[in-house]
């Protein structure tokens, strides 16, 4: 019996796992709401990789066509019908996927496989719903094509004992005959295992933050942690005079400003590789404190391809209209050995807040160490305002730590 040409077979098993994946898969994706999102990015990529090899068999099909059908009438009317079906399926899927990712109101960039970027398809937003509803009933078509097209080639191979199987084994082989049709359920069975596991529910809800009493115009907070202690209201018998004016500090190469948000029970954590800070300050007198700290927004990652292509983007930074933060406070007060706080405003996103930092210093002499910590309500910011951060946490913590030597 003529058997297909084995490009044709390899790429006829290929795309069948892939799609029982796709299909495990898809099944998950709209309950895992953020938690899915890499697994959003991998099911992009397959469908696209699908798409590519759909048009390859394609293309094999006219280079070396295949075997002569082995039955008429209806029953070879309606195997036709689920062949067509099929190719239908297996382009329409990654044709409306792809519409539905380019018209979405996120617009989130896709790395096929993490490295090749795809580009968004011309589309108008209002396409949306027609790519949404279109993927969802061509993804349930695909899946009774599928059961049909199995069922077909059961009933010629063990009811009809015809071998038609065979022309789509490379050889006679037992082995083949098993291990092939398996590796569909091993697609599918992948799609299952690497689903997120459900993340405990937190009961505790994230810190409000209020505000301690301004000491200064402009030193009132919403975003910031409240402060218990009492030593900043101590009273002191003897104010020493500053001897001169406040030392200023150069950052020294190093130091990092990082920052975390909860993300539906998981935590993503990232930093930026590019910011400045101009610091002038007594530690014995922190009323002195000049601080102002400028932070380049698209220098900011979390170690994600897809995501980091998300955060320049007006749903959370917008740095093509605001590329820089700024922190600025004058004046600070101790708050216990070696701690201080700082109430200043944070400029983000085109708006200004008031913020407060908390900070201590190590060491002595010409060289300090300095680590701190900050809370922000990104709300305030319009950060994180699209579908796509529905799962994170209101506050984002904010960290940093850096060497400072006196200026001489």
């Amino acid at each position: 019996m003529p058997r297909y040409s084995l490009a044709a077979i390899i790429l006829h098993w290929a795309i069948a796992a892939l799609l029982a994946f796709q299909i495990s898969v898809g099944w998950a994706l709209e309950d895992l709401g953020a938690r899915g999102f890499a697994l959003y990015q991998l099911h992009k990529s397959v469908g696209i990789a699908i798409l590519a090899l759909t048009l390859l068999r394609i293309g094999i099909r006219y280079w070396k066509p295949r075997p002569a059908k082995l039955e008429g009438g209806w029953q070879g009317a309606l195997a036709s019908t689920v062949h067509g079906g099929l190719y239908a399926f297996m382009l329409g899927a990654p044709l409306t996927g792809w519409a539905l990712v380019s018209t979405a109101k996120v617009k989130v960039p896709t790395l096929i496989f993490g490295i090749i970027p795809l580009p968004h398809l011309p589309l108008p937003a209002s396409a949306h719903g027609l790519a949404e509803g279109g993927h969802g009933l061509i993804a349930w078509m695909g899946i009774a094509l599928v059961l049909l097209h199995v069922a077909g080639a059961l009933r010629h191979h063990v009811l009809m004992r015809d071998g038609l199987i065979w022309r789509m084994i490379p050889n006679r082989s037992t082995a083949l005959l098993i291990g092939l049709p398996a590796l569909i359920l091993l697609g599918f069975a992948l799609g299952r295992v690497i689903l997120p596991v459900a993340a405990p529910v937190e009961t505790a809800p994230a810190e409000q933050l209020e505000a301690p009493e301004p000491v200064a115009p402009e030193a009132s907070t919403n975003a910031t942690e409240p402060d218990n202690s009492t030593v900043a209201n101590e009273t002191v018998a003897q104010v020493e005079e500053p001897i001169g004016p406040p030392p200023a500090w150069t950052v020294q190469p190093g130091g990092k400003i990082g920052f975390a948000v909860g993300n539906d029970g998981q935590t993503i954590s990232g930093s930026f590789a590019k910011w400045t800070a101009a610091i002038v300050m007594d530690p014995d007198h922190p009323e002195t404190a000049d601080i102002r700290v400028s932070i380049d927004m698209a220098s900011a990652s979390v170690g994600d391809a897809y995501q980091d292509g998300m955060l320049p983007g007006d749903e959370f930074f917008a740095v093509a209209a605001h590329p820089t933060a700024t922190f600025t406070a004058k004046g600070a007060e101790k708050t216990g050995p070696n701690a201080y706080r700082a109430s200043g405003r944070l400029s983000l996103k085109g708006v200004s807040k008031p913020q407060t930092i908390r900070f201590t210093l190590s060491g002595d002499g010409a060289t300090r160490k300095v680590t701190g910590t900050a809370t922000i309500a990104r709300a305030a910011f319009d950060v994180g305002n699209g579908d796509s951060s529905g799962s994170l946490a209101p506050n984002v913590a904010v960290t940093f730590a850096f060497t400072a030597k006196r200026k001489p």
